[in-house]
């Protein structure tokens, strides 16, 4: 395109918006086309009233009858009838009979035909849902003899696990976990009636059909599988079968279909698939609980990682890569859809259920999820699928990974055990040894215990360490106060700090050294902090007062709602985060007493105290197991240190550190690069002294 045919389409896009600008009614113009809107329209409804008056009814035009006829004769021998938000009408030896109901009227259908009505209004609005139901049923084609029937329940159920297959959609529409119970109930249901469904939508290049409207026909294939079929015009059929796999909280779904080219052309080659479920509430402690329900997903291939959705707030994610499973997650349970193939893209949207709900108790968030499934009309079994519905239990979910031999499911991410380096300690260390522990003991207070100590134990080097090196400090803080009097101003820090270097070196000091022990043990702390609310084990398991160590362990609670506390103490008190915050205090007191420069440091020994407080406060909803190992490891801890006070004596610690002292030392690496940074410091000082007395 040269530079005069640019300019001249320029000119010409300029006229056109000039001219439509310019002719853009006016105010005036908008006003009186509006009132000659609401005048026809007022005639209209005039009309309409006149002719109710007289007695004018609407009829069903030719065309419409006989669309209503040959939708009848196309359903299926002994299913030729129309049931659709009141209107029934059935087909009988070439007859249309049957009602429409309208409010608490029904209308015959020999009156719904008829030319005058005692009461138009009536009959007009029965006309009206005789018309919708056709085209309801038209748009349905050869979906639309499904339309109607009645719903029924299926059940399969194993030991684990028990399912209803509602005929209305096809869908599982109750999941009852055995062996696991509520605060408030005997059993665990995943999701009742109504709580949970999803639906294909299949298409061709005028239609699209929704299973949620169809109602199928069981058949109960063995004791363990169910078709849900669709008998559709020519013969063909679409349904979906469900298997409940032997032992375990798997049911496999597969998309089976027969004859299906005729509906739907090869040229189709993905269905979507839309899935609502409320996320139900299962622990009495419901804050906890919410702070852990979600979507969680994961990308498809070998190292697809696992996301989630917001679980504090409404979030929506629109997925453009593909995905192996999606997932409506809650604390301890969970129901994951995992595909055979890929899911296409994908819509999240999760949405936290409004405190003014009037279902606010009984469930967590409303979840929806819509993505594309792989398809062909020419195959038997076009999609295939898994539903896990069970418990967020790390060695089942770890076990599933067999049903997907190409790539790793990670099912185990839908518990949250922390970052890489927590979740590793988590699923190298911990989980083993709680679980080899849970083969000798039942009782998960004292597998607490005995897993506290062995980690202590494994620990006790490094506490070893900082007490010494903490003595150490202790012993030398009345040379460094002499050497803080020596060296009182600012010109002298760098001399002060040569001088208390090798005052450290001298002696085998490390002002470092009773931090990094400590700092050495937080990725176990970390990681128990993680472990103890997403062990599933614990739940409902007591132990001396604690009802259930996956819950707070209430000795006060009172109702109501108090402003800021509520939200973030909660409207109880926990016993063993009570006495993890005593025990804090207490070792907070014993370590500050042994530090010399808690004197010095007045704000800093303050702010010690604050953070057993601060503890109370952000502990008080967690689990009582968490609280109770915080509280056993703080005890063992102050028996260890109170131990190294009386076999490790001040005196041998004085002894050790004069022999270190009378040894050659050997400079690091570390210190002769300090001693160089010194020195250039010094030598910038001497120069700028310098400059100074030139000037």
């Amino acid at each position: 395109m040269d530079k005069n045919t640019l300019i001249g389409m320029l000119l010409m896009g300029l006229v056109i918006f000039g001219f439509m600008w310019l002719q853009q009614p006016s105010e005036a113009e908008m006003a009186e086309r509006q009132r000659q809107l609401d005048s026809i329209a007022a005639a209209q409804q005039a009309q309409e009233q006149r002719d109710i008056a007289a007695g004018n009814v609407d009829t069903l035009s030719s065309d419409e009858m006989n669309h209503l006829m040959g939708v009848l004769q196309n359903m299926p021998q002994g299913n030729a009838a129309i049931n659709s938000d009141g209107v029934m009408l059935s087909l009988k030896d070439g007859v249309v009979d049957g009602t429409v109901t309208v409010g608490n009227k029904t209308v015959k259908w020999d009156e719904v035909t008829a030319r005058e009505s005692a009461d138009p209004a009536t009959h007009n609005l029965a006309v009206q849902a005789v018309q919708r139901a056709i085209d309801t049923y038209a748009r349905n084609g050869s979906f639309a003899a499904s339309l109607t029937g009645t719903e029924q329940m299926v059940t399969i159920e194993n030991d684990s696990l028990k399912v209803e297959l509602s005929t209305k959609g096809g869908i599982i529409a109750r999941a009852t976990l055995k062996g696991y119970k509520t605060w408030k109930a005997p059993q665990v249901v995943l999701f009742d009636k109504g709580d949970n469904d999803y639906s294909f939508t299949l298409s061709n290049n005028t239609q699209r059909f929704e299973t949620k409207n169809f109602f199928f026909e069981p058949k109960k294939l063995n004791d363990s599988t169910v078709l849900m079929n669709l008998q559709l015009e020519g013969g063909a059929q679409w349904g979906l079968r469900y298997t409940l796999v032997p032992g375990s909280y798997m049911v496999r779904m597969e998309m089976v279909q027969q004859g299906m080219t005729q509906v739907i052309p090869l040229n189709i080659n993905l269905v979507d698939l839309d899935w609502h479920q409320k996320i139900s509430r299962h622990e009495e402690g419901k804050m906890f609980e919410e702070r852990n329900s979600g979507i969680y997903y994961k990308y498809a291939g070998k190292g697809g990682d696992v996301k989630y959705t917001s679980e504090s707030s409404d979030d929506e994610e629109e997925i453009k890569d593909k995905l192996k499973w999606v997932s409506a997650k809650n604390q301890f349970f969970s129901t994951v859809l995992i595909t055979d193939s890929v899911m296409s893209t994908a819509k999240l949207d999760s949405k936290v259920i409004d405190k003014d709900a009037p279902d606010y108790e009984r469930y967590l968030k409303d979840v929806n999820i819509h993505t594309l499934i792989p398809y062909s009309s020419d195959k038997a079994v076009p999609a295939s699928f898994y539903f896990y519905l069970g418990p967020n239990r790390y060695h089942m979910l770890s076990s599933y990974d067999k049903f997907s031999p190409k790539e790793d499911l990670k099912l185990t991410h839908l518990i949250p055990l922390g970052w890489k380096l927590f979740r590793w300690i988590n699923t190298g260390v911990i989980i083993p040894i709680f679980d080899w522990l849970g083969k000798f003991m039942s009782n998960y207070g004292l597998i607490i215990l005995v897993l506290t100590i062995i980690i202590k134990i494994v620990l006790s080097p490094l506490t070893y360490k900082s007490y010494i090196s903490q003595a150490k400090m202790r012993i030398l803080a009345p040379d460094i106060a002499k050497i803080n009097e020596k060296y009182p101003n600012q010109e002298d820090a760098l001399k002060k700090q040569q001088k208390t270097m090798e005052l450290y070196r001298q002696a085998g000091a490390n002002p470092m050294g009773g931090c990094l022990p400590m700092l050495l043990q937080m990725p176990i702390l970390i990681a128990m902090f993680t472990f103890f609310p997403s062990c599933i084990e614990l739940r409902g398991e007591p132990f001396l007062w604690a009802k259930d160590l996956s819950a707070p362990d209430k000795i006060i609670e009172w109702g109501g709602q108090i402003p800021f506390i509520t939200n973030f103490f909660g409207n109880h008190v926990s016993l063993f985060c009570l006495l993890m915050t005593v025990t804090n205090i207490l070792y907070t007191w014993m370590t500050t007493k042994s530090q010399a420069q808690s004197q010095s440091m007045p704000g800093m020994k303050a702010m010690m105290y604050m953070m057993p407080l601060m503890f109370l406060v952000f502990f008080n909803n967690y689990a009582s197991g968490l609280s109770y190992y915080y509280f056993i490891s703080l005890l063992i801890t102050i028996l260890q240190t109170y131990s190294c006070r009386l076999f490790v004596t001040e005196d041998k610690v004085r002894a050790t550190m004069a022999a270190n002292a009378a040894k050659p030392k050997k400079k690091s690496k570390w210190m002769q690069r300090l001693e160089e940074a010194q020195k250039m410091q010094q030598q910038q000082q001497r120069q700028q002294a310098n400059q100074r007395r030139r000037r």
